[in-house]
């Protein structure tokens, strides 16, 4: 089975062709990606309607390199995924128009996948993938969440965050601080020559059971 997946949940267009055979690992055949970070970098932050227009422009001549370089046609898709959210709403309605109308012009079926689910899951496309059970700890854009994985589609939320996520965080700190987006490289630079006895901040919870 091959799976031509698409991903436009904010500021990166990817789309991906997968392998499935048996019950052996996927097997990744070509992927690509448009990164629009120098887009962004002028407003300090993803502008969601500068990302949807974007991932417009970018979409089909990636699906088209992505099949170019895996030797392989739209005729050979046997599914047409993408992410269904959570994310910006216009940039995944960008991903989601295009997959359910190519899908739909082929007579193939189209899946829907969830955002954090595909992070939970992309170890797997490691050359050293993991076995189940196992935890993961999810630092994304808007979430920081440490996950249970038993299986596909078997999940348990251990703990998360109950304000920003880390990348918001990161994101929001480095804003403030005047340093270009996106900001988590250069905080991370100053971090190295701080010092971390400068100023004692609070550990909230640590009594809440």
């Amino acid at each position: 089975m091959r799976i031509l997946g698409i991903e436009s949940s904010c500021d990166e267009t990817g789309v991906a062709l997968v392998e499935t055979t048996g019950a052996a690992m996927p097997r990744l055949l070509s992927h690509a990606l448009y990164s629009q970070i120098e887009m962004h970098q002028a407003y300090g932050g993803v502008v969601p309607e500068l990302a949807s227009r974007d991932h417009i422009r970018r979409v089909l001549p990636l699906t088209r390199q992505v099949l170019a370089e895996a030797g392989s046609s739209l005729a050979n898709i046997d599914v047409v995924a993408y992410t269904r959210g959570p994310g910006l709403a216009g940039a995944l309605l960008v991903g989601s128009g295009v997959a359910c109308a190519l899908a739909a012009s082929l007579g193939k079926p189209v899946l829907g996948v969830h955002h954090l689910e595909g992070h939970l899951l992309s170890p797997f496309l490691s050359a050293d993938p993991p076995e189940f059970p196992f935890i993961a700890l999810l630092v994304s854009g808007g979430h920081t969440q440490l996950m249970r994985v038993d299986g596909v589609g078997r999940y348990e939320l251990l703990g998360e965050t109950i304000d920003d996520a880390a990348g918001e965080a990161f994101d929001k700190s480095a804003k403030l601080m005047g340093l270009p987006y996106p900001g988590g490289p250069g905080l991370s630079r100053l971090a190295e020559q701080g010092n971390p006895a400068a100023y004692k901040l609070p550990r909230p919870l640590l009594h809440s059971g």
